[in-house]
């Protein structure tokens, strides 16, 4: 049987169990929770520094209203972070390259902004659909365009995560399988090969964080226009 390059993307099942299930369980249990001592280690120490300067960076544009998303905010970011970067291991499942997956999270948070906008401030929610200064002729042709792209905005927050990831997955796959097959005909060049795929890896590594902070830094910035 002919193996796809994409069956890396189809969750394996051992003994009855589903690997997304594992995976998408797997990031909670890997962060260590802050203890009831006066002083935590520096591993915890360093964790709630780097929380409460993200939060900081993350909420300082919005208003007093969007702070209730702190701690949604936050602990997403962490999530997709830890399941982009699991992913990169030998022998683990990325469930951040489902489309479905992505789409559960994006869908669900993006409603909810249009909500909080619709029913906190409608006036200024519905303003968004059409420029001030827009001619007669061209409000209803703008209506539409503005109402598309408002309800495309889900899914290009699931696809720019999905196509990333699934992007860099390939190429390493690609690149992995080049450079064993070219290790005993030319052994020089499968050197150069591993080379540019170890550096492709730390890029996938960076690509990992960034498309994380990207998916919710959109979710931010949609929250800012509703609150």
């Amino acid at each position: 049987m002919t193996l796809s390059l994409f069956d890396q993307f189809m969750s394996p099942v051992y003994f009855g169990v589903p690997l997304i299930a594992l995976a998408l369980t797997l990031p909670w249990v890997l962060y260590p929770t802050p203890s009831n001592r006066w002083l935590n280690n520096r591993l915890l120490t360093l964790q709630g520094w780097a929380m409460n300067r993200y939060t900081q960076q993350l909420l300082q544009p919005l208003n007093l209203g969007g702070h209730k998303w702190a701690a949604l905010f936050t602990s997403l970011m962490l999530y997709l972070i830890t399941l982009n970067m699991l992913g990169l291991l030998p022998y683990t499942f990325t469930p951040t390259t489902q489309l479905s997956m992505n789409m559960g999270l994006a869908v669900p948070l993006w409603l909810a902004t249009v909500i909080i906008g619709m029913r906190n401030q409608p006036t200024h929610a519905l303003g968004h659909l059409l420029p001030e200064g827009t001619p007669v002729p061209l409000i209803p042709a703008l209506i539409i365009i503005e109402t598309i792209s408002l309800f495309i905005r889900p899914l290009a927050l699931g696809v720019r995560l999905t196509a990333n990831l699934t992007a860099g997955h390939l190429l390493i796959q690609l690149i992995s399988t080049a450079a064993f097959t070219l290790l005993s005909l030319m052994p020089t060049v499968a050197a150069l090969t591993a080379t540019l795929l170890f550096l492709l890896t730390l890029l996938e590594v960076a690509v990992a964080m960034i498309q994380a902070y990207v998916f919710v830094l959109l979710l931010s910035l949609y929250l800012q226009e509703n609150v």
